[in-house]
């Protein structure tokens, strides 16, 4: 199967994730979209533009910009059999593409629902509209998380087509390392990974900290969303047990930075009650992968997922107050059970593999023919051919 991919950031590493495991599913991909940063790219791509983060209208500028030009741009790249969109801005130029080649499935590629989309305003009504409207052209849509299939897609009535669940799942091209285990030892070690952007999470853990110096030690690694935490750069290096280590990559350095730490936070109150309580992040399956003990909050979709596997941590509400008196009760051999529950756990719900993937491209191969079926079908009925 060749699959068109259009991504919203390149630099984006999931990504590149995304398209490795498709080509370990067997398919051919070429990857087309928009930069956000420099440097080099790990192979040649279509380029259509630039964008900057947390700004939608220039987004939307240069999708319109790309849209006017796509056919030049995609000239050269060989027919898809499937064109696979990431997120809502892609899925306008993957219906503009459908164009260029008629019998082709879009597949809908969604991770977040971006509050722009939700609520009464007339702007989210628009915007689910013009959601709706694309979908029309969609075949198959693939989402992360049951939360934003059963609190958005379904009470929305944003498609018919046909909805799978592909987790944010570990994903090691050459194969799953054996998860690194270090002794329990104080201080009890946090670890928040991934796109920082939550300003509670950061004042929580400012503050549980410094009301016990030395025995609690935070690590923070990834990206942290400035606009959302402009101090954030300041309260680390003003708290001694605050420790900020920059970007990693993924998956070389999961083994190596979780191996750091005993708890993985998940709570987000970015979009609280919305995205924030749908999603199911990438760092529950790869602090779970490497048997650091998840800690959630209740009534969030990651809460629901850790009391299926009775394993993890679960802070009732969301007050600091909370957080240190469900933490206060923790010690070494308190925190080491609770990781031996983790690590029981099959490894198979954290990681991913070319058969998983097969399955969706099978899945992407039976839709497709399915609606060919229905075009033909429809064409016969119109008259327009016969065989």
């Amino acid at each position: 199967m060749r699959i068109l991919y259009l991504a919203h950031d390149l630099d984006d590493s999931a990504i590149w994730r995304r398209a490795a495991m498709l080509r370990a599913g067997g398919a051919t991909v070429q990857l087309a979209g928009f930069r956000r940063r420099e440097g080099p790219l790990p192979e040649e791509v279509i380029l259509l533009g630039r964008t900057a983060d947390a700004r939608m209208t220039q987004r939307a500028a240069s999708v319109v910009k790309a849209a006017a030009g796509l056919g030049r741009s995609l000239a050269e790249a060989a027919r898809p059999d499937v064109i696979l969109a990431r997120n809502l801005e892609m899925l306008a130029l993957a219906v503009r593409a459908k164009a260029l080649w008629p019998g082709c499935l879009v597949v809908y590629e969604v991770l977040d629902i971006h509050r722009l989309m939700l609520g009464d305003s007339l702007r989210a009504r628009a915007m689910r509209a013009i959601e709706r409207r694309l979908l029309r052209r969609a075949g198959l849509v693939l989402t992360s998380s049951p939360g934003f299939i059963n609190e958005y897609f379904q009470p929305f009535r944003q498609t018919r087509a046909p909805i799978r669940l592909v987790e944010n799942k570990c994903f090691y091209p050459q194969g799953a390392p054996a998860p690194l285990r270090r002794a329990v030892t104080a201080p009890i070690t946090i670890g928040w990974f991934g796109i920082l952007r939550c300003a509670w999470s950061l004042d929580c853990l400012d503050r549980i900290t410094r009301q016990q110096p030395g025995r609690y030690r935070v690590i923070l690694r990834g990206k942290p969303a400035l606009d959302q935490m402009p101090d954030f750069h300041d309260r680390v290096a003003a708290n001694p047990d605050l420790h900020f280590g920059g970007a990693y990559r993924n998956p070389e350095d999961l083994e190596a930075i979780y191996g750091e730490v005993h708890l993985s936070w998940l709570i987000d109150r970015f979009d609280a009650g919305k995205n924030s309580d749908w999603l199911l992040p990438n760092r529950l399956y790869e602090g779970c992968r490497h048997h650091a003990v998840p800690v959630a909050l209740a009534g969030t979709e990651a809460a629901n997922f850790l009391a299926d596997l009775a394993i993890g941590l679960t802070v009732p509400d969301a007050t600091t107050d909370e957080v240190a008196h469900l933490l206060d009760r923790l010690d070494p051999a308190g925190v080491e059970r609770l990781r031996e529950a983790v690590a029981a756990v099959p490894g198979s719900v954290w990681t991913t593999g070319p058969e998983e993937t097969q399955d969706i491209i099978g899945l992407m191969g039976q839709v497709a023919a399915a609606r060919g079926r229905r075009r033909q079908a429809a064409m016969r009925r119109k008259g327009w051919f016969t065989t």
